[in-house]
């Protein structure tokens, strides 16, 4: 039916067109009907497109899958060795513990040399450890004659003192650090109870 009624709507359009004096070439193509043949070459390029753009699509998924995982492997790399520089820095300190420790007992010589010279050693290295860990920002906190505070420190003993007021930091167990602007380690602290007298 709506085939029947298109066939009418073209003949009247060519009729009307015929009236106002239209040549019988453009009668001819409205009256010609798009052949089926146009509407699947039409399909057939769409499907084609669609094929290639649907190829391109799982080729850009594929390549960004495998970017991924890349990433992930060299990730997990970087972690894995992310403190081969800092060990490879304190290797020579390792070194020089061994030659200090080497020195300590020479034969014949007297026990307050050896002990002078293991001294000596123990002093650069403690040096050179110190230097590699500025190198790395590890910078230690210095709280003794300081106010205790709580987030840097962590309070060990109180003890009286005349000379400190009261919480106040009189002594070190062990020092703080810092690594950049973290804390890397809390320094324990002996804290001033203030004058004994009280």
């Amino acid at each position: 039916m709506s085939k029947q009624k298109n066939d009418e709507e073209l003949q009247a359009a060519a009729e009307a067109t015929e009236e106002d004096g239209a040549s019988s070439e453009e009668m001819e193509q409205l009256l010609q009907q798009p052949g089926e043949k146009e509407i699947q070459e039409q399909l057939e390029d769409a499907l084609a497109e669609a094929a290639d753009l649907r190829d391109k699509v799982l080729r850009v998924a594929a390549e960004f899958e495998n970017f991924k995982k890349r990433m992930d492997r060299e990730r997990a790399t970087m972690f894995k060795y992310a403190g081969e520089n800092i060990f490879r820095e304190l290797l020579p300190v390792v070194d020089n513990l061994e030659r200090a420790v080497d020195q300590g007992v020479v034969d014949g010589v007297e026990a307050q040399q050896n002990l002078e010279s293991l001294l000596e050693g123990v002093r650069l290295t403690l040096k050179s450890l110190l230097t590699v860990l500025d190198k790395f920002e590890v910078k230690s906190v210095t709280g003794v004659g300081k106010p205790f505070d709580p987030i840097m420190q962590e309070a060990l003993s109180m003890e009286a003192s005349d000379t400190i007021p009261a919480n106040y930091v009189t002594g070190e167990f062990e020092k703080g650090y810092y690594y950049k602007d973290r804390l890397l380690r809390a320094a324990r602290v002996i804290v001033s109870s203030g004058s004994q007298d009280k």
